[in-house]
């Protein structure tokens, strides 16, 4: 451990440790990690970035190169890929559109042609597929919804049809699995619970049968998990806690007990944070252990949007916060 940060289970948010390792990320060229997952780099980036705002330190990468590396990523359809020369994919293009909407560059990419790739995706029944290959997911529908939304173009899909198929996928005990008749995830139902609230349609939700379900997932080390009798994961600090918080069920979890739980899944050393105490950091749970902390209204960081999974203030930019108040 270092003299700086000498616990093993931190009680505090290590802001300038974390700040370093998001911004080492793109210089760890000599590890096979690095080229493993060249798919996520655009990804990696959105995680990055939004974690780096929420912190106040949206500048710690650099902005003009970051426009750059988006733009050249869309394809002539009008989606991205997630690297160069990668396929385009739906999720890719929101991590794309999120990137730009944060830094106010959206001009910089062929909006019109987004439009066009991501309405394209949307099936007969009302679900989306993420990608020319054809796989159909609850993801892929809040995926649209969210991207259209931020570009101001709902209109250019069938919403009533989408919120009819994301019905589909509600199950018995008020939660909502990837397709009709599959399992209630934790994920999965951020996704359809989000789609719902962009879609003006949140009264669907059976607020409170949902809100008990998810609260839940809080074991007695105050971490959550994405379903039961699975271990917990600092990831679902957002995807359980962001619907929550549109349901406005927040405040039935033990609040002081998780922000310990994430907290001690810090890296103290090298900075990042892990899906639990002592595993390798990545930038995934780094974004998704500072936006659980926002929405607990942890000191010293930025509000974070429960529907968009960016910054508050960029979402009212856009005149969208407050639209899925229930």
């Amino acid at each position: 451990m270092s003299a700086e940060h000498p616990e093993t289970n931190p009680t505090k948010l290590l802001v300038p440790l974390h700040v370093k390792y998001i911004q080492s990320l793109d210089t760890r060229k000599e590890d096979l990690e690095y080229w493993l997952t060249e798919h996520l780099r655009l990804n990696g980036i959105y995680w990055g970035l939004t974690a780096l705002d929420l912190m106040n330190n949206v500048d710690a990468l650099a902005k003009k190169d970051v426009i750059a590396y988006v733009r050249g990523l869309q394809h002539s359809n009008g989606g991205f890929g997630g690297h160069v020369d990668h396929d385009p994919h739906l999720i890719y293009t929101l991590s794309a559109i999120q990137i730009l909407i944060i830094h106010d560059a959206i001009n910089e990419i062929d909006v019109a042609k987004a439009t066009e790739y991501i309405a394209s995706k949307q099936q007969i029944d009302g679900s989306f597929c993420g990608d020319s290959w054809g796989e159909v997911d609850s993801r892929f529908s809040y995926i649209a919804l969210s991207s259209l939304s931020l570009l101001g173009r709902l209109d250019a899909i069938d919403v009533d049809k989408a919120v009819e198929w994301i019905l589909r996928c509600k199950n018995y005990d008020g939660g909502f699995g990837n397709q009709p008749g599959s399992e209630s995830h934790a994920g999965q139902i951020f996704c359809c619970v989000a789609a719902l609230a962009i879609a003006d349609a949140l009264h669907h939700v059976d607020i409170d049968l949902l809100s008990w379900w998810l609260c839940e997932r809080q074991l007695k080390n105050g971490g959550l998990n994405g379903r039961p009798e699975k271990l917990e994961d600092v990831c679902y600090s957002w995807w359980v806690l962001s619907s929550l918080s549109i349901l406005g069920r927040l405040h039935w979890i033990a609040k002081d007990k998780l922000i310990a739980f994430i907290l001690s899944a810090q890296d103290p050393e090298n900075g990042g944070i892990s899906d639990r105490p002592g595993d390798m950091v990545d930038v995934f749970h780094t974004l998704f252990g500072v936006t659980g902390l926002s929405l607990l209204g942890y000191p010293g960081l930025k509000e974070v949007d429960p529907v968009y999974c960016l910054p508050k203030y960029v979402v009212q930019r856009l005149g969208l916060a407050q639209k899925y108040h229930i």
